[in-house]
């Protein structure tokens, strides 16, 4: 997510935020304008759905949705009372939980009503976990795709895994899958990817799409003919790597993708927690 939309949803979200009674709130018709979503009636279908969300967690929807009334604008000075629900910051989280993840702004205010500290720079280095979790899981799927259309064309699952250690050979420039491992200090057990950064983790997974997308494209078969076509697809995308400044094989080591993963999982119950904190 670029830095300028960051800046512009975390201040649309400070500047939305009101006090009810002593409790830090947001307007669910504002919430909705913010998110991007132009219809009040779909909107208030994830609200909904967020409520339920609420209950299934053991806390009282009462405590987190409470029904409004908003003033809004109409053409030429009118004004006209709706409906509204005033959210607190687990009832906004619960929305956006709820939301279109496709959305660049839903995948924000996921992380903006997690991070309650309200820090700008916690918020935008939890996007950048996210979007490398994101990434690997990406992978994982591209990976899974590649390997069901070569099982097809005569490739058993160790020939795969051949095929895939001389792709990284390819993208890390002669440099193989456990050499890259030792260096940036990867567990013998675990995949090179789960230490890898987010643009590498994104080059393997460009680059086992090409592959996919050949072989059925090329209407490719057999061991030979398969690696040949994932190592010459790396091979294009270390080039375009070198091309922008980027050596693969000499980048650091990332923090363990499941260590990320965790602490993202981890965001609801820690919510939860201070909720029941505050209400002691």
């Amino acid at each position: 997510m670029k830095k300028e939309l960051i800046n512009k949803l975390f201040s649309e979200f400070e500047n939305a935020c009101y006090d009810l009674e002593g409790l830090e709130c947001w307007s669910a018709r504002e919430l909705q304008e913010i998110l991007g979503y132009s219809d009040w009636r779909n909107f208030l279908n994830i609200v909904q759905k967020a409520v339920k969300s609420c209950e299934h967690s053991g806390e009282k929807e009462s405590d987190h949705f409470v029904g409004v009334t908003k003033m809004i604008e109409l053409g030429k000075g009118g004004q006209r009372e709706v409906q509204d629900v005033a959210l607190t910051r687990y009832a906004c989280y619960l929305v956006a939980q709820n939301g279109d993840t496709s959305k660049p702004t839903i995948a924000f205010a996921q992380t903006y009503f997690a991070v309650q500290t309200r820090k700008q720079e916690m918020i935008e280095q939890r996007l950048l976990d996210i979007a490398r979790v994101s990434a690997r899981e990406k992978l994982t799927k591209s990976e899974k795709k590649l390997s069901g259309i070569i099982y097809e064309r005569g490739v058993d699952h160790r020939s795969f895994a051949l095929i895939r250690s001389k792709g990284d050979q390819a993208l890390f420039g002669g440099k193989s899958t456990q050499f890259m491992k030792n260096r940036l200090g990867v567990p013998t057990s675990r995949p090179l990817a789960d230490f890898l950064s987010t643009l590498m983790i994104k080059a393997k997974d460009f680059a086992s799409e090409l592959t996919s997308h050949n072989v059925v494209d090329k209407d490719l078969s057999g061991d030979t003919a398969i690696s040949k076509e994932h190592i010459d697809n790396n091979k294009e995308v270390r080039k375009m790597l070198l091309k922008r400044g980027v050596k693969p094989e000499e980048l650091p080591p990332s923090e363990d993708v499941k260590k990320l993963q965790r602490r993202i999982d981890g965001t609801e119950k820690k919510i939860l927690k201070d909720i029941k904190q505050k209400k002691k």
